[in-house]
């Protein structure tokens, strides 16, 4: 059965190949929101080399790299069931490209699913408002605010594949670019 794939299509055929792989594997120190950070940063840190020859560059590339990075991880890690998540990145055509892998539930899929079709709905900068005032007066989580900030803030492009495998439960993979500074990329 194929995919299901909510957003940019296209950047579920792009090639990470010749980039960066990462696998984050349960074990003895439980994988958690901590490890989203360090991994973000690991991977700012070797995907902005290209762009040192500027100092403002680099720190642009930096920063994009590991917010969007981190928002990716932190999203497997925190909604995922226990197993692998794998992590690949890359520079291409001018932009950072990032591919996060992992296993979740049918009901969570079915939730994120929802939200992706009210992301497809509206203008992201307006939902993104309407987003912060509805946390402002709740407690809820799974709000999408990382991925409105994506979207709206860092213009992100982005996709997300629903895949069925064999146990009942739902491969996720998210890809996601970011455009990188123009003056100096590799």
């Amino acid at each position: 059965m194929a995919p299901t794939v909510f957003g940019i299509e296209s950047l579920t055929d792009i090639s990470l190949d010749s980039g960066t792989r990462l696998t984050l594997t349960d074990g003895p120190l439980q994988l958690g929101w901590k490890h989203s950070g360090m991994t973000a940063d690991f991977i700012a840190e070797v995907m902005a080399l290209p762009f040192s020859r500027s100092k403002k560059d680099y720190m642009q590339a930096h920063h994009d790299i590991g917010y969007l990075s981190n928002e990716l991880i932190e999203n497997a890690v925190k909604f995922r069931l226990p197993g692998e998540i794998l992590i690949e990145a890359g520079i291409s055509e001018g932009s950072f490209l990032i591919r996060v892998k992992n296993t979740i539930d049918g009901a969570t899929a079915s939730r994120f699913q929802q939200l992706l079709h009210r992301l497809q709905s509206k203008d992201p900068g307006e939902l993104l408002l309407e987003q912060i005032e509805t946390n402002a007066i709740s407690s809820a989580s799974g709000s999408g605010l990382g991925l409105l900030t994506l979207l709206s803030d860092y213009d992100a492009k982005m996709a997300w594949a629903f895949e069925e495998n064999n146990d009942e439960h739902i491969i996720l993979t998210t890809t996601a670019a970011v455009a990188m500074p123009p003056s100096s990329n590799p």
